[in-house]
């Protein structure tokens, strides 16, 4: 399906860094809840199924991309306010989208 460049101009997309990760044991599937800075947007709450290839501890300080202007979803007793952007493998296993360079948080992905 085809999207318009208004279509893709709707999506706000952000770097943010990682503050705070914590286990989420009411997920149905294994997860984190985690705080992100996204600097002059303030700091958001988001959870997310990436576990398998990343410990709470190496996340914390990790700078992240992330659509920041969904409306907020609940998930079990929580609730995400921005959706982290990663890589789904064959078994659908995450990996994050990341900078490769040191970026200030809430800048635009364009």
């Amino acid at each position: 399906m085809e999207i318009s460049w208004g279509d893709f101009e709707k999506i706000d997309i952000r770097s943010g860094t990682i503050v705070e990760v914590t286990d989420f044991p009411k997920a149905r599937k294994p997860s984190y809840k985690m705080k992100i800075d996204f600097g002059e947007l303030g700091i958001k709450q988001s959870s997310a199924q990436i576990t398998k290839f990343y410990s709470k501890e190496s996340l914390v300080g990790s700078q992240i991309i992330a659509v920041v202007n969904f409306p907020p979803k609940q998930i079990a007793d929580f609730f995400s306010e921005c959706l982290v952007l990663g890589i789904y493998t064959t078994e659908k296993d995450v990996v994050l989208l990341r900078p490769d360079k040191p970026v200030e948080n809430g800048w635009s992905v364009g």
